[in-house]
């Protein structure tokens, strides 16, 4: 599988970001994990997807008002 060039990523962080600005605030959550099952499905491999699921969980921090 080919990894994504930086250009590539930075484009896929802001249409993720423009897609989260029109889903209606209380669905975010909804609409992050139906777009991660969806990507995972396309991954097709439960193991990778759980090593990623990992991986993102790390160095995670609140934003400060929610500290």
């Amino acid at each position: 599988m080919k990894n994504m060039t930086p250009p590539e990523l930075e484009e896929t962080f802001a249409a993720i970001g423009r897609a989260l600005n029109e889903v209606p605030a209380a669905e975010r959550v909804t609409f992050l994990a139906k777009l991660a099952l969806l990507l995972a499905n396309e991954l097709g491999s439960p193991q990778r997807v759980r090593e990623l699921v990992a991986s993102a969980q790390q160095d995670l921090e609140a934003p400060e008002d929610e500290r």
